[in-house]
């Protein structure tokens, strides 16, 4: 009998978990990228918000505070490429948005390929330069090309990162003629956006958009302000910049939002039972890149037109698509623009670092080693490219002049650590130099990476605009709400990496192929 009661007990309980149902994958997924986002504004500014906003994403989403690139040197390129690809620059290949060629010695974007011309843009585009897939890409395969992705964003990597090898489309805006824009590499141009274009793109508001705070002066107290008088900003007083400084205005999240309500109205996505993707990218970086000194109170008030523009979004995929049939994740990209330097009467140490002149030193060291030759071919974003072919004509080992190279500027004032590919690829590990490698790939970074002492400004000798380095951590934070997800906040680090197999985890579909990283529990 007692034999006979452990089956009973073993098929019901066996026969209750086959009856669970597994969860059904969304009809959509929303992944909203917002670059800059900073987890410590987004709660400091918080009684300035709505209900509706950042606020509603607190109350019903899971909301990781402390979301880290594993890898340094993080720009808006390389941080999208990891939260689609699930893996860092030294396997997907986008170290930065733009990098030095080695055929050419001239940087180069990210995103350009001269095979595929530009819809409504001079650019030529592709995503080839990404080197594995992303979960948009997967998300194709797995549906046999039947689920729809389609991207929209302020900037041109943002969005053919997001739309991945295997979208449908990726639009981003014309930076001369504030028109959407696209590539003939996704081979069909919408006509409802042709129609949009030439109807309702921000060329025709922009003469009546002025930034202005949106609450009293006196609520905007949370960042120390100079200032007593409101701000106000006209994107079309600069006839030359205008779309550029629109890009860099809270305005521009409503412009997404605008394309978004159109693409949601106009095409089929969502609509079926056959999960789509839909990639955004917002902006809550400073306006027209100013130092947070200056524009404190604008930063404020970004967050504050930002709450409601996602409010705006919430309530438009409610209405198109139902929030019960829709995953939406929050990312941030995880860096922020540098700061310009400080003034010399705070006496904070510091100093200059021309990188001219370290190239040209080192070049002279090299010469004193090794005889005649330009050894040092260029210098691009603290990466130092040596001349392969002279090394290798002169039958020198390009080991051992990475790694006498790096003992030399390790000399130089202002200079942290030198880092040299060798090393980097065979070298022994650490901590501090696993983050380093992560950020290198053999075909696009430099033979030599310098790091900058903080404090230090690293002078631009074609440019007015230079920058101070600053090592501070800059928290972001990782937002997914939807249907099974539930509601909490996780203040313990989590890496961005996580997101690409998790979102794949709930599509039901393989995560990218370069993907190494465990999918986030959250439950």
């Amino acid at each position: 009998m007692r034999k006979g009661l452990i089956t009973s007990i073993l098929a019901l309980t066996f026969t209750g978990l086959q009856a669970q149902p597994q969860p059904g994958s969304p009809k959509l997924v929303v992944t909203l990228t917002i670059d800059q986002l900073r987890t410590d504004y987004m709660e400091a500014f918080s009684s300035l918000y709505s209900e509706k906003g950042f606020k509603r994403l607190m109350r019903e989403g899971k909301v990781y505070t402390q979301a880290e690139y594993p890898f340094c040197g993080t720009d808006r390129s390389s941080a999208i490429a990891t939260l689609y690809t699930g893996t860092t620059p030294s396997i997907n290949g986008i170290i930065a948005e733009n990098w030095l060629s080695r055929e050419t010695l001239r940087p180069v974007n990210s995103m350009d390929d001269p095979a595929f011309m530009g819809n409504y843009t001079h650019e030529s585009s592709s995503p080839a330069a990404l080197l594995t897939s992303t979960f948009a890409d997967e998300l194709k395969i797995a549906t046999r090309n039947k689920g729809i992705v389609y991207a929209v964003a302020p900037f041109r990597d943002a969005a053919l990162i997001g739309a991945g090898h295997a979208g449908n489309g990726a639009f981003w805006l014309n930076e001369y003629t504030g028109k959407w824009c696209s590539t003939t590499y996704y081979q069909e141009f919408p006509w409802w956006l042709s129609q949009y274009n030439e109807r309702q793109s921000p060329d025709f508001r922009i003469k009546e958009m002025i930034w202005t705070p949106s609450l009293p002066v006196s609520s905007y107290t949370f960042l120390p302000e100079g200032r007593t008088e409101p701000f106000k900003h006209k994107p079309d007083s600069d006839k030359t910049n205008k779309y550029r400084r629109l890009i860099t205005t809270p305005f521009i999240n409503e412009e997404i939002n605008r394309l978004v309500g159109e693409l949601l109205s106009k095409s089929t996505i969502g609509q079926d039972e056959v999960t789509d993707l839909l990639s955004l990218t917002y902006y809550a970086g400073n306006y027209n890149h100013m130092g947070t000194q200056e524009c404190a109170m604008e930063v404020q008030d970004a967050y504050v037109r930002l709450d409601k523009s996602i409010a705006s979004l919430l309530e438009l995929l409610e209405l198109k698509v139902g929030l019960e049939n829709t995953l939406l994740c929050i990312a941030s990209t995880g860096y922020t623009d540098p700061e310009k330097p400080d003034q010399e009467l705070y006496r904070i140490p510091g100093g200059e670092f021309h990188m001219n002149r370290c190239t040209t030193l080192l070049n002279m060291f090299l010469m004193a080693s090794y005889g005649e030759g330009q050894y040092v071919e260029a210098s691009y974003n603290r990466h130092i490219y040596l001349n392969h072919k002279l090394i290798e004509r002169k039958q020198l080992s390009l080991a051992e002049i990475q790694q006498k190279s790096a003992e030399f500027l390790a000399q130089f004032s202002g200079v942290a650590e030198v880092h040299y590919a060798n090393d980097l690829l065979i070298g022994s590990w650490s901590p501090q130099k696993e983050l380093v490698r992560k950020s290198f790939h053999p075909k696009r970074s430099g033979d030599l990476l310098i790091n900058i002492l903080p404090g230090w400004t690293i002078v631009h000798e074609n440019s007015s605009d230079n920058r101070i380095v600053r090592s501070a951590h800059i928290p972001a934070p990782l937002i997914l709400l939807g249907s099974g997800i539930r509601p909490t906040v996780v203040r313990t680090p989590v890496s961005m990496e996580c997101v690409a197999p998790t979102l794949s985890g709930i599509m039901h579909i393989r995560a990218p192929n370069g993907c190494a990283a465990t999918a986030l529990d959250l439950r």
